[in-house]
C-alpha cells in the first residue's frame, strides 16, 4: 500500500514542494527513511510513534519505507513530522480522506501529539498556493503567519488529533482569516521614539531626513554623548510604511530565520537591526553549513545600524560591499547555493578618534591628528564609496538641552519623506530594481540628475578646492536630486548642490590620510 502527501522545504527565502511517500508491505517490522534527511528528520520516527499513541492512533507494523522526493535535495528541520505521521495513518487505513493530494502539511510533533510551530511557514504556503494546492495544514502558532497568503485555505490545528478529525470531516474546523487592511492600519500606532524629543542637532536631523527621502546610506562622526545612536534609532519613525509586497518579502526572511513570533502575521514595520561590533562575517551577511540569512538580510527593507563602525572587524565590513551594491547576498556552499535580498539603508556611527574627541591642538592630552587619521582610516575607501552622506555631529550645548520647546515631530518629517518618495516612484516607474534615488547606477544618475551651469561651476570648484575624491561626484548628484525632491523642485539648483557637498566630509583631504 502507498500513500502520498505534500510538505515543503525552504531554500533561501523561497520553498520547494516535497512529496512524502510512504509504502507499507508485510514482513518483519522495519522502518526506512530515505531522501537525504538531516538529523532532525531522521529522529522523527520516535516522536511520531509517541505522538500517535497519545492521540489514540497506532504506529503501523510492517516493512515501512518513507521517501522524501526529490531524493537529491537535502531535507532539514522538523516540519516533516506531521506529514510523515499523516501519511502513515493513511497507508495503514486509520484515516480515509481524498484531501491529501490537495494539501500541504507541515508541523513538528510533541510526544503528546500537540503541534509545535516551525520556521519558514510563509514561503512554504506561498509555494503550495503557486503549485495549485487547495489546503495548508499548519500548527496553530503558525496560523496567523500562513493566513496572510490569499488563494489557499489555511487550516491551523493544536494537535494531530484535530488534524485527523478535519481530514475525515472538513466542516469540523474553519480556515484562518486575516484582515490585511486592519493589520496595516495599526502599523506605527505605538511608536515610542520620536524626533520631537531630540534637542538641537538640527543639521543632523536634516541629513537624516535627506537620507530617508532617498534611501541613502549614512555615517555620523562625532564624540560620545552627542546623540548619534539616539537619532539613528529614531530613523525608522520617518521612513515610509511598508507596502504589502515589501511586508511579505520581509516576513519571508524573518520566517526562515525563525524570528516571527507565534501568533503574529506580518512584519508590518520596517526592520531595525543593530548587531554588536563583535559580530562575525557569517552572522553579518549570512551563511553557515546550513545557509541562513544574516543581519544584512534581516534588515531588508529597513535599517542596518552599525554603532562604533571602526570597532567592527575589517573582514566583516568588507564582505558587505557586494550586498550593498547589488541589494542581494549570494551564498554558495558545496551542498547548495542560495540568495537572500539585502536592500537596506546602512546607518553607521563612529567617534573621530580613539579618545572619542576631535583633534584639538590646544589639548595636550587629546588625540593627535595622526591618531585621528589612523582611526578613521579603518574604514576602507571602497566601503566609504557606498556611503552617500557623511555627517559631523557636535556636542549639544546646555542651552539646547535645557530648552522647553519640542522639536519637529517624526510625523511631520515623515510626511515630507513620503512626498519625496512618491516623486521618485513616478520617476522610476518601469525601471527594474530602481525605486529611489540611492539605487540609481552611474548611467541613470547622469541622465536624470541634470544640473544648471551655476551648479556645475560650484561642483567643479568643490572638487578642486575641498579635495573631494572622484567617487564623491555621483554621490553628490544623487543626494542633490533627493534634496530637490524634498523641495518639489523639477531641476537641481546650486543650493541643492551646495547642501549635498556638505555631506561629503570624509572625502576631504586630510581625513583618511
Amino acid at each position: 500500500m502507498l500513500s502520498r502527501v505534500y510538505c515543503a522545504s525552504t531554500i533561501g527565502v523561497d520553498a520547494r514542494l516535497i512529496e512524502v511517500e510512504v509504502n507499507m508491505s508485510g514482513g518483519v517490522p522495519k522502518y526506512f527513511l530515505v531522501g537525504l534527511p538531516d538529523r532532525a528528520v531522521s529522529e522523527s520516527k520516535d516522536r511520531i510513534d509517541a505522538a500517535l499513541k497519545n492521540a489514540g492512533a497506532t504506529f503501523p507494523r510492517g516493512k515501512i519505507t518513507v521517501n522524501l522526493a526529490p531524493a537529491d535535495l537535502p531535507k532539514e528541520g522538523s516540519a516533516f513530522d506531521l506529514p510523515i505521521a499523516v501519511s502513515l495513518l493513511a497507508v495503514s487505513g486509520q484515516i480515509e480522506t481524498d484531501k491529501l493530494e490537495r494539501s500541504l502539511i507541515a508541523g513538528e510533533l510533541a510526544l503528546d501529539g500537540q503541534l509545535r510551530p516551525i520556521k519558514g511557514i510563509l514561503p512554504m504556503v506561498v509555494e503550495a498556493r503557486n503549485r495549485g494546492l487547495k489546503y495548508a495544514l499548519v500548527p496553530k502558532d503558525n496560523g496567523a503567519e500562513a493566513g496572510v497568503v490569499e488563494g489557499i485555505h489555511v487550516m491551523a490545528f493544536d494537535s494531530i488529533h484535530q488534524v485527523m478529525e478535519w481530514l475525515e470531516n472538513e466542516h469540523a474546523f474553519s480556515p484562518v482569516e486575516i484582515d490585511l487592511k486592519k493589520l496595516f492600519y495599526t502599523n506605527g500606532k505605538h511608536e515610542i521614539l520620536d524626533f520631537e524629543d531630540v534637542r538641537g542637532q538640527e543639521n543632523v536631523k536634516r541629513a537624516l531626513e535627506v537620507a530617508a527621502a532617498g534611501s541613502h546610506n549614512l555615517v555620523m562622526v562625532g564624540p560620545p554623548g552627542s546623540g548619534k545612536t539616539m537619532m539613528a534609532r529614531r530613523l525608522p519613525t520617518i521612513l515610509p510604511p511598508l507596502s504589502l509586497d515589501e511586508a511579505l518579502e520581509t516576513t519571508k526572511i524573518h520566517s526562515v530565520a525563525g524570528l516571527v513570533e507565534p501568533g503574529k502575521s506580518l512584519v508590518t514595520q520596517r526592520p531595525f537591526r543593530s548587531p554588536h561590533h563583535t559580530v562575525s562575517d557569517v552572522a553579518l551577511v549570512g551563511g553557515g553549513s546550513i545557509p541562513m540569512p544574516g543581519e544584512i538580510s534581516m534588515a531588508h527593507n529597513g535599517v542596518l545600524f552599525l554603532d562604533e563602525l571602526p570597532e567592527f572587524k575589517r573582514s566583516a565590513l568588507e564582505v558587505m560591499r557586494q550586498p550593498l551594491e547589488d541589494g542581494i547576498v549570494n551564498i554558495s556552499r558545496a551542498r547548495m547555493s542560495v540568495s537572500y535580498p539585502s536592500r537596506i539603508m546602512l546607518v553607521a556611527s563612529m567617534n573621530p578618534s580613539p579618545t572619542g574627541d576631535w583633534y584639538d591642538p590646544t589639548d595636550v592630552n587629546g588625540a593627535t591628528n595622526i591618531q585621528m587619521q589612523r582611526y578613521l582610516s579603518k574604514i576602507s575607501g571602497p566601503l566609504l564609496d557606498r556611503i552617500d552622506l557623511h555627517i559631523d555631529v557636535e556636542k549639544v550645548s546646555f542651552d539646547e538641552l535645557s530648552a522647553k520647546a519640542k522639536g519637529e515631530s517624526s510625523k511631520q518629517i515623515r510626511e515630507r519623506v513620503m512626498d519625496a518618495r512618491e516623486i521618485q516612484s513616478r520617476r522610476f516607474m518601469g525601471i527594474e530594481h530602481v525605486h529611489c534615488n540611492a539605487q540609481m547606477n552611474t548611467k541613470l544618475a547622469r541622465k536624470i540628475c541634470k544640473i544648471d551651469q551655476a551648479g556645475e561651476s560650484m561642483l567643479k570648484k568643490a572638487m578642486n578646492t575641498l579635495g573631494l575624491s572622484a567617487r564623491a561626484f555621483d554621490r553628490i548628484l544623487k543626494v542633490s536630486r533627493t534634496i530637490a525632491d524634498l523641495e518639489h523642485s523639477e531641476g537641481i539648483r546650486s543650493h541643492h548642490i551646495a547642501e549635498a557637498i556638505q555631506y561629503r566630509s570624509l572625502d576631504r583631504e586630510g581625513w583618511l590620510g
